[in-house]
């Protein structure tokens, strides 16, 4: 049995993905965003092995979720589910001086990726809105256009495919897809969500512990098992690496 890192599991998707591995018997590590969501977790799977704590929308508390994550390697898998949704209202900005979305869907794979020991197998959550999302290297937190918060949330689901290829083009070795977990019935899905839960996590859960061959391709997005063709703009190594540097100039974290 493996031991797995799951971001964003003190809820939704990431939850339902936890306690299934959990169930399966894996040693399964939480993520919390603080120290009240973490006792939630804990109380929601108490078969996990450990909470670690951190708020993904600070550059430097990612970095120390980074070094907390690690104490409990190495891990089999590490699946980036964390995430936050685009809505209506103004832009918003971090403590540190970025644009929210992109701060948490974004640039926090990003560092966790960098600062962690890849694991054999890398799973990174995106959306169907990835099909919507524009890789605009020259202005990726809306600093200059106007602002739409869907648009910066297909953006950042665009990133986080981009992200998985990256890591699967560089490290051969490494099984790194992203997944595409359907409308589901969560706060971020909203109440016309059409999917249950069960189904949100179901391919993650496949892609962490299956030997089936499709299981353990990489380099690609999936939904419900079955591979999509991605936004065009995810397969282009120039778009890759560009993200890769802003990322690297904005975190101060370089990914390998």
């Amino acid at each position: 049995m493996g031991t797995i890192f799951v971001t964003g599991s003190s809820d939704g998707i990431g939850l339902e993905t936890a306690r299934s591995l959990i169930a399966a018997g894996h040693r399964v590590v939480l993520h919390a965003r603080n120290e009240q969501r973490a006792s939630q977790a804990s109380n929601a799977a108490p078969g996990a092995s450990a909470v670690v704590v951190g708020d993904l929308a600070s550059i430097a508390r990612t970095k120390a979720l980074a070094e907390a994550a690690n104490t409990y390697g190495p891990y089999d898998v590490i699946i980036h589910n964390a995430g936050v949704g685009g809505g209506s209202g103004p832009r918003q900005v971090t403590a540190g001086g970025l644009e929210r979305i992109f701060a948490i869907n974004t640039v926090a794979p990003y560092v966790l990726t960098a600062l962690m020991p890849l694991a054999p197998r890398m799973v990174y959550l995106s959306s169907g809105l990835q099909e919507n999302g524009i890789a605009d290297l020259s202005d990726l937190q809306f600093e200059h256009k106007p602002y739409r918060g869907m648009q910066a949330y297909s953006d950042s689901k665009l990133h986080d495919v981009m992200l998985a290829f990256a890591v699967a083009r560089r490290h051969p070795h490494v099984i790194s897809n992203a997944v595409d977990p359907g409308w589901i019935k969560t706060k971020l899905g909203g109440p016309g969500a059409t999917n249950e839960l069960d189904e949100g996590a179901e391919t993650q859960v496949w892609l962490a512990t299956s030997d089936e061959s499709e299981a353990t391709v990489t380099g690609r997005l999936l939904k419900w098992r079955r591979p999509l063709v991605p936004n065009p703009a995810a397969n282009d190594i120039a778009m890759q690496d560009g993200l890769l540097e802003a990322c690297a100039r904005l975190s101060g974290v370089n990914l390998e």
